[in-house]
């Protein structure tokens, strides 16, 4: 508990990452507020059907929190509101103020009466999509700093957030707020594509990078590189130039 994931991937779909991570702490009993900013429910639905969670079931039972960012964006775009007299966590679109977005996540996972899980976690798929519909990086990186506060310092649980990345690309607000977050973060899985590109038995690596140096200065991070294949219900992971291809 306490801890907060980067998920970063380069010239690959890291969103694997994000399924894994769902399905865990659903399984593990914890509560979930899933800011879902790149796809709809029926997508991550289906993909949890497959690792064998029932997202629809969790929403019932009050343990997952799912904010469905696309359709909250049409929503507020067009002047309907979900729940009438409640303020948009999407507020930033016309305010450029990400107050309400940290007010929906404190709200869903402060423990009520009764509550049983076993720890809260936030869940953020992708971060890189605030930046594209206009959230300054500083009001990005704030947003993630008082969500640590809440979540890892002051309720002990976890906070797991996905953002793409591209060391050549030309946008310098997105690759601003990634290396902010590698530096706060105290464990970063980073996919990336294969430099030799395309190949049917490995679909690139990743790299497991343990910030021991946030922990304890003069500590020297962990690092440690696999391959993988996503297949349809798992993902394999191999040591570098053990895959099925080459043995």
């Amino acid at each position: 508990p306490g801890k907060f994931t980067l998920l970063r991937d380069t010239r690959t779909d890291g969103s694997f990452l994000v399924h894994h991570f769902l399905s865990f702490y659903l399984r593990a009993g914890c509560k979930v507020c899933f800011v879902a900013l790149l796809q709809s429910f029926s997508h991550y639905n289906i993909v949890a059907q497959k690792l064998g969670v029932s997202l629809a079931a969790a929403k019932e039972r009050g343990q997952l929190i799912f904010l469905e960012g696309l359709k909250s964006c049409l929503d507020l775009l067009f002047g309907e509101e979900e729940q009438p007299g409640q303020p948009s966590p999407l507020q930033f679109l016309s305010t450029s103020d990400l107050r309400a977005l940290f007010d929906f996540v404190r709200v869903s996972l402060t423990p009520a009466d009764g509550d049983s899980w076993k720890g809260p976690v936030l869940l953020v798929d992708d971060l890189s999509v605030l930046l594209s519909v206009g959230a300054a990086p500083v009001a990005v990186l704030d947003f993630i700093h008082y969500c640590r506060v809440s979540v890892c310092c002051q309720l002990k649980g976890n906070v797991v957030v996905l953002v793409h990345s591209n060391e050549d690309s030309e946008d310098e607000e997105n690759e601003l707020v990634v290396n902010s977050l590698c530096h706060h973060s105290d464990l970063i899985l980073w996919a990336e594509g294969l430099a030799t590109g395309f190949c049917k038995d490995v679909h690139g690596q990743i790299k497991i990078i343990k910030r021991l140096s946030l922990r304890q200065a003069g500590q020297q991070d962990l690092v440690q590189i696999y391959q993988y294949k996503i297949q349809d219900r798992n993902v394999t992971f191999f040591a570098r130039g053990l895959s099925a291809a080459v043995l």
